[in-house]
């Protein structure tokens, strides 16, 4: 037994090797780079600005909203989205697939882009307004419609994926027993997917925490979230000390939350009776299923397709008609805009998603793959802190990048790869989730069998979890290359000025004055989401079949 303990535990450690020495290299050095710098002033510490900020007046009010509005997002998106994880993991309807593809493209907009289709729709002059003459003047609302719309794939896809595995005959078995349909709900399958809930609800509480975009524009100067106030104070009063203290706050907020969240999930978890989920989808029977089909395709309607086709009216919108001009336009470099022709940037942004594709899969599943054999408090920690560069302001990360690595051995601030190294900061976090909820679903006997028959830990892996969670590697998969197509925060201060991303180059269109510059960065933007729909569409033809010619599911 200590022999087998040893080896596990040496297991783990080499897992865990390469995850470690990533967050440390291209997290915790930058972050802490740009936090130390701030808070030194003449060589010094300065501790006492801590106190002085947090005391400052206004602080409490941006963080209260801070904590408010992303509550209030993560209820409002759990409402919106558990139904609909309910439908594309049980019911079988025309479109299906579709669908599922669209319901993933808001996620990878930029959060500027979706703040101003929000803005045109629900603003002064937008679609509400002029079509039925409702506008929400105060933009909480705004502010809570957009983060829904944003988040309503974490949901979906997060729990969906786990829901779609489950057997159903559990359930069917409670109601034998003479349990009715919601108790039988309620005490089989939603202890079952407590984890996978828990999971969703920390990500969008955690992207809406540190919400800038959405924030910035629906908000305006009347409310300002900690990311918000940390952009203010860096880049445009230069105030490094304060900065430094609220991303420290920023963290400690974070951290905790994530502890809090690992206490929960662990007490939750245990061994599910995963099946094939080709079989599990039926057609709708009975009013109840169908009136959860027909108000998710209303919420897909309302909620998702209504801004996406803003965007694309806004970019074929030319001088009071309809045209291709502003397309035609991003093959120049007629605005002064960049130095390259903005098409150019659609083959950057495919490169890029690719490179970081590769390197939040390679290290988001080694760490998975660690932090499923449970032992002791370091590797609960850990699991913890790779969900920390989603809290993390990605103000600060961007900055730290450029202060951090710039000299040898690390001097990468002019090389292409630290584009990619950024995005897959990001991407780990969704890599580890999807895939951890699968691995800890196997039953942990199924291991012990392949090491007591002689397998090596690598061989009981590729044995016994690798066919189980090899359709949640394609959910990552996807996951990951949404995230890093999508990224503006970090990808803003260190894309070069002839390798801008989409997201960039939609930032800085919208930045310049004029109506075709503006044309542009919804021309851009509509191309953004094409390019995303045809990605995840190609990901879910690509989903492996079953033993039984079946078709597969993607899974989380």
């Amino acid at each position: 037994m200590r022999r087998g303990a040893g080896r596990g535990a040496a297991a783990r450690l080499a897992l865990l090797a390469v995850p470690l020495a990533f967050l440390a290299l291209f997290f915790a050095y930058p972050v802490a780079a740009i936090t130390g710098r701030g808070l030194r002033g003449d060589g010094a510490w300065q501790l006492s600005r801590a106190v002085d900020v947090l005391t400052a007046p206004g602080i409490g009010d941006v963080l209260w909203f801070t904590l408010w509005q992303a509550a209030a997002s993560t209820a409002l998106t759990l409402a919106l989205g558990l139904p609909g994880a309910y439908v594309f993991a049980r019911l079988d309807f025309p479109g299906k697939r579709l669908l599922h593809a669209v319901v993933a493209v808001p996620f990878v907009l930029p959060t500027v882009v979706t703040g101003a289709a929000f803005l045109a729709l629900l603003g002064r002059g937008g679609l509400l307004e002029t079509r039925w003459g409702i506008r929400l003047d105060d933009g909480v609302w705004a502010i809570l419609l957009a983060h829904a719309f944003f988040n309503y794939a974490v949901v979906v896809r997060t729990v969906g994926g786990l829901w779609a595995q489950l057997d159903p005959r559990q359930e069917e078995a409670a109601r034998v027993l003479g349990a009715g349909r919601f108790a039988a709900w309620r005490r089989v399958t939603l202890p079952a997917l407590g984890p996978s809930v828990a999971a969703a609800g920390l990500l969008v509480f955690l992207f809406t925490f540190t919400s800038f975009g959405v924030i910035q524009i629906l908000g305006g100067p009347r409310y300002a979230t900690l990311e918000v106030e940390i952009y203010r104070r860096t880049a445009q009063l230069l105030d490094l000390p304060t900065a430094a203290v609220l991303t420290l706050l920023q963290l400690a907020l974070v951290a905790a939350l994530l502890g809090a969240h690992a206490l929960i999930t662990r007490r939750a978890e245990s061994a599910l009776a995963l099946t094939d989920p080709a079989g599990n989808a039926a057609r709708p029977r009975g009013g109840a299923q169908w009136a959860l089909l027909g108000g998710t395709l209303a919420v897909i309607a309302l909620l998702l397709l209504l801004p996406l086709a803003v965007l694309v009216e806004r970019s074929l919108s030319v001088n009071g008609g309809y045209g291709l001009a502003h397309y035609r336009a991003l093959a120049g470099t007629e605005s002064g805009t960049f130095v390259v022709a903005p098409w150019e940037a659609i083959g950057t942004s495919l490169r890029y998603a690719a490179v970081a594709t590769a390197i939040a899969l390679a290290v988001g599943g080694l760490a998975a793959a660690a932090l499923t054999r449970r032992a002791g408090r370091f590797t609960r920690g850990f699991d913890a802190l790779l969900m920390l560069p989603l809290g993390t302001s990605a103000v600060t990360v961007g900055f730290g990048f450029l202060i951090a690595l710039d000299e040898p051995p690390l001097d990468l601030r002019s090389s292409w790869v630290l584009v990619p190294l950024a995005q897959a900061l990001v991407g780990v976090p969704f890599v580890v989730r999807v895939l951890l909820p699968v691995l800890r679903a196997v039953d942990e006997r199924l291991r012990e069998a392949a090491a007591v028959l002689g397998a090596s830990p690598l061989r009981a892996w590729r044995e016994v979890d690798l066919p189980l969670v090899r359709r949640a590697l394609l959910v990552a998969a996807g996951f990951a290359f949404a995230v890093s197509l999508g990224e503006f925060g970090a990808t803003v201060f260190i894309a070069r000025a002839d390798s801008p991303t989409l997201p960039v180059a939609v930032a800085r269109l919208l930045g310049r004055a004029g109506e075709l510059n503006y044309g542009q960065a919804m021309a851009l933007s509509t191309v953004l989401m094409l390019v995303c729909a045809l990605t995840l569409l190609a990901l879910e033809s690509l989903r492996p079949a079953t033993g039984r010619g079946g078709r597969g599911e993607w899974v989380v």
